[in-house]
């Protein structure tokens, strides 16, 4: 790893973008604002097959999942002096892993997170441990069936250790850095005992958790197009 990917600021030949692609960067310069750029675009449905878009390919293409956002969010971080940190958290097999972005604030861990439902999205730096941001998803965080999943989270992972051709301005999925991060330390959660007695959410629960921000009908673009400025 050489010495310029450990740069405090992220500059744009280190990372390979445009002129067009670092200004979009540079102005999200606070969580808040990463995080409402994040929401403006729309979710990556994957119409076409499995993705792990790049930050480019999130900014050209104006969709994103959970990885590809937390990619962008990350690169915004690092273009203004702060640690390119994400998380992953996984999960029972019979639903999909998370992965958010992280950043501090006064000691107290936030997070960027792309969802198209309500409960796995931003949250404020409050939280004094990983884990307890980590808990922070764990009620929500259920299959179609009312289970709760959530069963693990990593430490956080320094980007700066990828290089940014594998996740800033790749053309293909970011397989490598995706696997990376899902084989990274893990911590559980919860002990087998307590797995067992994990309640189900309740009906209700389970269809107010069926409220989407961009149904699967939706077209694949972003629904405001200056949402960046």
């Amino acid at each position: 790893m050489t010495y310029k990917a450990y740069r405090r600021f992220a500059r744009r030949e280190d990372l390979g973008l445009t002129q067009a692609e670092f200004a979009v960067l540079r102005r999200l310069s606070t969580p808040q604002k990463i995080q409402s750029f994040l929401n403006t675009i729309c979710i990556n449905h994957e119409t076409g097959g499995e993705t792990i878009l790049s930050v480019r390919e999130v900014l050209a293409q104006r969709r994103a999942h959970c990885i590809e956002a937390a990619f962008v969010g990350a690169c915004a971080f690092w273009v203004h002096g702060e640690p390119p940190l994400v998380m992953h958290l996984d999960c029972a097999p019979t639903d999909y892993p998370h992965v958010v972005a992280l950043f501090r604030r006064s000691g107290a861990w936030g997070a960027i997170s792309k969802s198209n439902g309500t409960p796995l999205r931003y949250r404020d730096p409050i939280y004094r441990s990983l884990r307890e941001l980590a808990m922070s998803y764990f009620h929500e965080y259920s299959d179609r069936h009312g289970r709760k999943t959530l069963r693990s989270y990593s430490a956080a992972f320094d980007l700066r250790r990828v290089n940014p051709e594998l996740w800033v301005t790749n053309k293909r999925a970011c397989l490598e850095t995706n696997d990376r991060l899902a084989s990274a330390r893990h911590y559980p959660l919860v002990t087998p005992r307590q797995e067992r007695l994990l309640a189900r959410r309740d009906p209700f629960e389970r269809q107010a958790a069926k409220m989407v921000q961009y149904p699967a009908s939706a077209p694949a673009t972003t629904r405001r197009k200056k949402a960046a400025s």
